[in-house]
């Protein structure tokens, strides 16, 4: 991996961590305002009770991004805020909402599929030769 890859992959890796965890304390907290809020989540039609839920499992996401080796949970993680991120997106595409209120799923997103692609080969799950 070269030095460059290294650098993509961290800033992508940590912007996303940060930008999920920020998400995920104003969802624990059901905070009103703020990206993925309570005033959000009842804009697009959702249950308050998936705020908890949302924020519990991006916790774990980005712990699990963080910590060294368990690739398989890397992948989960990944996966995860993949599905998640991309439902928002639909969801306020649904609704019928500007670019503006798309854009910080869309980041997180795009942030999301650059850490994947960059991921160093020990964060990698290494297939079974048959």
């Amino acid at each position: 991996m070269t030095k460059r890859d290294k650098i993509i992959y961290w800033v992508a890796t940590l912007w996303l961590a940060l930008g999920m965890l920020s998400t995920a304390i104003v969802q624990l907290l059901k905070m009103k305002e703020g990206q993925g809020g309570a005033d959000s989540m009842a804009h697009l039609g959702y249950p308050m009770y998936l705020l908890t839920i949302l924020s519990i499992w991006k916790f774990l996401g980005v712990l699990a991004l963080l910590i060294p080796k368990f690739p398989l949970l890397k992948e989960w993680a990944y996966a995860g805020f993949f599905f998640v991120m991309s439902g928002a997106i639909f969801s306020h595409i649904a609704v019928g909402d500007s670019i503006g209120k798309i854009a910080p799923a869309l980041l997180l997103l795009v942030l999301t599929v650059v850490s994947w692609c960059f991921r160093p080969a020990d964060r990698k799950i290494i297939p079974v030769n048959q």
